[in-house]
């Protein structure tokens, strides 16, 4: 078995390592895609892709996958998630005629506005992908009622496998963790930083903090926030996560934060239209706040009483990356 994994930002590193620690070194190589530069001290990759610049950023990224694309003998291309980069290799990989594999597949909202443009790539990943690692029940139904074409999965998501050890020390401290950075909210972001500050001044005994995204769309914003936020620079992996382990509750548009907050039984409020992890409404972990102006009444509910969750996570139990390999080792022969 040889793989070729692509991986191109954070959060797709954070789902990935996972499987990679798992592998042995014959069996995969890396593929970076270049848009979070940072990673480059962290990670040994043996292909690079340059984005082209051509004006709009999704097509330069889509466009470069599909030139750039090594052209080697693997058995699987292995993409993981939603991102511009994840379909344009994974299309590359079907035009070579290779067989590819999708990490965190069958996501839905089916709303292509909601999230733009994740929802559109990762159902068109999924119509050429020949297995598909589900994270839920709920994504495995998805995939099977659009009939796609390649073997699917229930595997839960492989970032949580990177907090076990993390789960025994959790407790819900007075500080309250914020996240914004989404491109579905860049021209509301303005709103959402002033009802925070509405927020902050009427629950003084909590501490909110904010890291704030290096995006323009989001720091052109930072003015508005009262000296109420604490706004510090964005955190590395292990300081975020330990700042979730200590917290009373988060507020994010974050889809890995949604999963990884509910790990720890800490309570999400989700500053979106819709999110594509509903099971996390089911069991009170999440709490969709599609409006800013309604920020007050869910931090109001939650913000003193109602912050412990001891419902199971819905979204895997820490061995999603042991089952993968399971699977893929043993010749994927059950679906």
């Amino acid at each position: 078995m040889k793989i070729l994994i692509c991986v191109g930002t954070r959060p797709e590193w954070l789902k990935l390592k996972p499987i990679i620690n798992l592998l042995d070194e014959s069996e995969y190589e890396l593929l970076f895609t270049g848009q979070h530069i940072d990673l480059l001290s962290e990670i040994y990759f043996h292909y690079k892709i340059d984005i082209l610049g051509n004006g709009n950023r999704l097509s330069g990224i889509v466009s470069s996958c599909l030139l750039s694309m090594p052209k080697l003998d693997y058995d699987y291309v292995l993409v993981q998630g939603d991102t511009a980069s994840a379909f344009g290799c994974a299309l590359s990989s079907f035009h070579s005629k290779i067989k590819i594999i999708h990490l965190e597949a069958g996501l839905r909202t089916y709303d292509n506005d909601n999230p733009y443009p994740e929802e559109s790539y990762r159902q068109m990943i999924s119509r050429i992908a020949d297995i598909n690692f589900c994270p839920t029940e709920l994504s495995y139904n998805n995939l099977i009622s659009e009939n796609v074409f390649g073997k699917s999965y229930i595997v839960g998501n492989t970032v949580l496998d990177n907090l076990v050890n993390h789960r025994k020390n959790t407790i819900y401290g007075n500080k309250v963790l914020i996240t914004l950075h989404r491109r579905e909210n860049h021209d509301i972001m303005d709103l959402w930083f002033k009802n925070i500050n509405i927020v902050a001044e009427n629950h003084p005994n909590l501490k909110f903090i904010l890291p704030i995204h290096p995006n323009p769309n989001v720091l052109k914003h930072k003015h508005i926030l009262s000296d109420n936020i604490e706004v510090i620079e964005p955190l590395v992996h292990h300081e975020l996560i330990k700042l979730l382990v200590n917290c009373r509750f988060v507020i994010t548009d974050s889809g890995g934060i949604q999963e990884e907050a509910t790990f720890l039984n800490k309570i999400s409020i989700v500053c979106r239209k819709t999110t594509e992890r509903p099971e996390g409404i089911n069991t009170g972990h999440l709490h969709l706040c599609d409006n800013p102006d309604k920020l007050s009444y869910y931090v109001d509910n939650i913000a003193d009483n109602n912050f412990v969750i001891t419902n199971e996570c819905p979204y895997g139990d820490g061995k999603s990356s042991e089952k993968i390999i399971k699977i893929l080792r043993n010749g994927n022969s059950n679906s």
